[in-house]
């Protein structure tokens, strides 16, 4: 059994080997950790700006193209006023 399994239907990021950060309800994955998020949108950061949100809805990633999955906690993450944290974009994993 996969440590994911506990993460089904919780809100999860998953940040991948490019550097992208994603944040949504984790429905589904398979034995190569493709993974299925719902209600997912993409956070962007930027120096200059807040972080921005592109919503996405239902999305497929790659399982090898994820670096990191971590869960959530809902109730912080509601509080974070994202227009006001600033932040390098992560670059891209090196191997």
């Amino acid at each position: 059994m996969s440590g994911l399994e506990s993460y089904i239907n919780h809100t999860v990021s998953i940040i991948t080997a490019d550097g992208r950060n994603f944040i949504g309800t984790l429905k589904g994955f398979d034995q190569t950790i493709n993974i299925i998020i719902d209600e997912c949108h993409e956070r962007v950061f930027s120096t200059t700006s807040g972080i921005e949100q592109i919503v996405l809805g239902l999305h497929i990633i790659r399982g090898d193209n994820i670096a990191v999955i971590g869960l959530i906690d809902d109730t912080i993450d509601s509080r974070l006023d994202l227009a006001n944290i600033r932040g390098e974009p992560l670059g891209p994993v090196v191997h």
